[in-house]
């Protein structure tokens, strides 16, 4: 059985490790050589401490992710978000390997809108506005300064000295930052980014500009909702897969006209295999629902294994 501590995960990982990873995945979630079943949700004592399990398989790989967020941590030292992936032998079912990989799933997430963002912004996309300022918010810079130009990220988030320090992290590592109101930002942006626990939508489909790429990837339950839903019937809808999106990801919100055929949603990883077209004007608004998939987490458990060799 192999075994992979966080420490060790953690300086395995790379925005570069995570991207072929998560394309990977993401192309298995498209295929029919692939499974990924219902997030089971859950809590502990604490209701502010909760939980997912994802699961599923490719032709390759099975396995589970337990994702956790606990509420106290910092007062003990520790980060609030932690994961362990779990891959379980294709041939007997027994254990082939468990992987801590707390800040392997941030690079994870900011992955896969770093895939779809490659697919899907224009070329010449150098203004980003991301809502939030916590753990993933950074990753999700990193990743998208990877795929795009980025010149210019305008942060919008409430009053905190973590806002103010993930604001100066930014300049520190090359584009310009600042803060900014959400509708000054959706309407400056090339790329918006909404990275949130929000329950009500962050900002209004007017401000959003033709030719504008946008990214949902807090909305990751039932009841979360990042973005407004009169935006979608302006704009080309893309998920990571169709199933979890409208059960826990932003498109929940438009599951009926979705299931009544009047919204059309594309797996991303149709257009990477070229099935299916990605952006096709430079005025035309993207919108990419990133739910986050097991098969996500299943790949990089197995990238990670190849690169400690």
């Amino acid at each position: 059985m192999i075994y992979v501590s966080e420490d060790e995960s953690a300086a395995l990982v790379t925005h570069e490790l995570a991207f072929e990873a998560v394309r990977q995945a993401l192309v298995a979630a498209a295929s029919d050589l692939s499974g990924v079943f219902p997030a089971v949700l859950g809590r502990s004592k604490e209701p502010t401490n909760t939980f997912s399990v994802k699961s599923g398989w490719s032709a390759e790989l099975t396995g589970v992710k337990v994702g956790s967020f606990w509420s106290g941590n910092p007062a003990l030292g520790l980060p609030r978000h932690n994961s362990t992936i779990v891959l379980l032998d294709q041939g007997t079912g027994r254990l082939r390997a468990v992987i801590e990989a707390g800040k392997v799933n941030a690079f994870r997430t900011a992955a896969a809108d770093a895939v779809a963002t490659d697919l899907l912004a224009r070329k010449n996309a150098r203004v980003l506005a991301i809502f939030g300022a916590g753990n993933q918010a950074s990753y999700e810079v990193a990743a998208l300064a990877r795929v795009r130009p980025i010149e210019e990220v305008l942060v919008v988030s409430r009053p905190s000295e973590r806002r103010d320090a993930f604001v100066a992290q930014i300049r520190q590592s090359g584009p310009d930052a600042r803060i900014a109101s959400a509708e000054e930002a959706v309407r400056a942006a090339d790329i918006v980014v909404t990275a949130t626990p929000s329950r009500e939508p962050l900002f209004e489909s007017a401000w959003v500009g033709a030719g504008t790429h946008v990214v949902s990837m807090g909305s990751d339950a039932p009841g979360k909702h990042e973005l407004p839903a009169d935006l979608y019937p302006r704009a080309s809808l893309f998920c990571d897969l169709l199933s979890q999106s409208i059960q826990i990801g932003d498109f929940q919100h438009a599951r009926t006209a979705i299931d009544a055929g009047t919204l059309t949603v594309t797996p991303i990883g149709d257009v990477i295999e070229g099935r299916a077209p990605g952006r096709r004007s430079e005025s035309e608004i993207t919108v990419f629902d990133s739910s986050g998939i097991s098969l996500q987490d299943l790949f990089m458990a197995d990238a990670l294994i190849r690169a400690k060799g």
